[in-house]
């Protein structure tokens, strides 16, 4: 083909032919490969031989020292090393599952329960006979009973009430009070009475449900000198006048206590 070759050479033509000349003659013969691995990949661009380092498994090439799961392995776990794919599969217990899911990798079948002359599903849940206030479920071949989960109450044990063909305990409704109990003073006021809790601008009330409710009270009439009566809320400003820490009826003249030649009056206007 134009090319010299020398004595006893060795080349390789397109399509995978071997040649060497020999006595002045090209002997040609097809390239044989030996591949020493289950799973090869196919020959790379120019080459004529499939190559085991890495993995052709369904189709898929796959890098030395990939971990993989066929298509349709069910839990199948495959490795590549050296061109072969070695593939593991894990071992099932005969008999049933105890608890069957979809991320189960043994297929199988759950027993059923036999109990108390009947027979359940697996999975199943049911109640005793007579008694609803335990569940129980059916799982691989065992019955587990438990009974109804309650909610929990806030409210004390005296007042914790059980129907008849209840399950769980209710709250009964606390009784009305009959008073109002103030800690501060230990002091006990029935419903409805008033008193003032020192104050005398301040009055309280005992409500229906045994709260304290109390409010003020606001003097509308006001004066530059009025008496003011020991326990009372408000001055009075209609009984007389109160100066310089004396008391003074309507309409009475006294000397003033800052200058003697000046004489005031009392007036209730």
């Amino acid at each position: 083909r134009g090319i010299p070759r020398e004595l006893g050479t060795h080349w390789t033509e397109p399509g995978c032919q071997s040649c060497t000349c020999q006595g002045g003659r090209v002997l040609c013969d097809t390239v044989r490969c030996s591949v020493p691995c289950s799973h090869p990949l196919p020959a790379p661009a120019g080459g004529c031989c499939p190559t085991c380092t890495g993995c052709l498994h369904e189709g898929v090439a796959r890098a030395e020292g990939d971990v993989f799961s066929p298509s349709n392995g069910n839990c199948t776990v495959c490795v590549c090393l050296a061109g072969n794919v070695s593939c593991l599969s894990p071992e099932c217990p005969p008999g049933s599952c105890p608890s069957p899911s979809p991320a189960d990798c043994c297929s199988c079948n759950p027993e059923k329960c036999n109990f108390r002359g009947r027979s359940y599903a697996h999975g199943a849940r049911f109640s005793l006979d007579g008694d609803d206030c335990t569940t129980c479920v059916c799982q691989g071949g065992e019955v587990e009973c438990s009974f109804t989960p309650c909610p929990m109450l806030d409210c004390p044990q005296h007042q914790r009430h059980l129907g008849p063909g209840q399950c769980c305990s209710t709250c009964r409704d606390p009784p009305a009070p009959a008073s109002c109990f103030l800690d501060d003073n230990g002091v006990e006021f029935p419903v409805g009475q008033i008193w003032s809790p020192g104050d005398p601008c301040e009055l309280c009330i005992c409500q229906a449900d045994g709260s304290v409710s109390c409010q003020r009270t606001d003097c509308v009439e006001t004066c530059p000198y009025p008496i003011r009566i020991p326990g009372q809320c408000c001055p009075d400003c209609s009984a007389g006048c109160t100066y310089m820490g004396r008391i003074f009826s309507n309409n009475e003249t006294f000397p003033s206590a800052l200058d003697p030649c000046l004489s005031c009056i009392c007036l209730v206007r």
